[in-house]
């Protein structure tokens, strides 16, 4: 199997580049199906989901609720 790190995507021009995650979806070690949310994200002006980009299983979990995450960073690793 071959790995996959998911990584936060851009947030619009006018929620910032910084989210602090709120709720993760899924524990490491379940199945994830592509399109399905893995983590809800909260800035000063919105509340939104982060979807999975592939199906595969979540190896490891990154981030966690209350950790603040940057565009572009790593939130978790799939095994694809």
């Amino acid at each position: 199997m071959a790995e996959f790190t998911v990584t936060l995507p851009s947030l619009g021009d006018d929620a910032g580049d910084v989210a602090k995650v709120s709720f993760t979806y899924f524990d490491e070690g379940d199945e994830v199906e592509e399109g399905e949310d893995l983590i809800e994200m909260v800035t000063d002006k919105a509340t939104f989901n982060v979807p999975c980009p592939q199906t595969g299983a979540v190896r490891k979990m990154l981030v966690s609720e209350d950790d603040e995450v940057k565009v572009g960073d790593a939130i978790c690793i799939l095994e694809v």
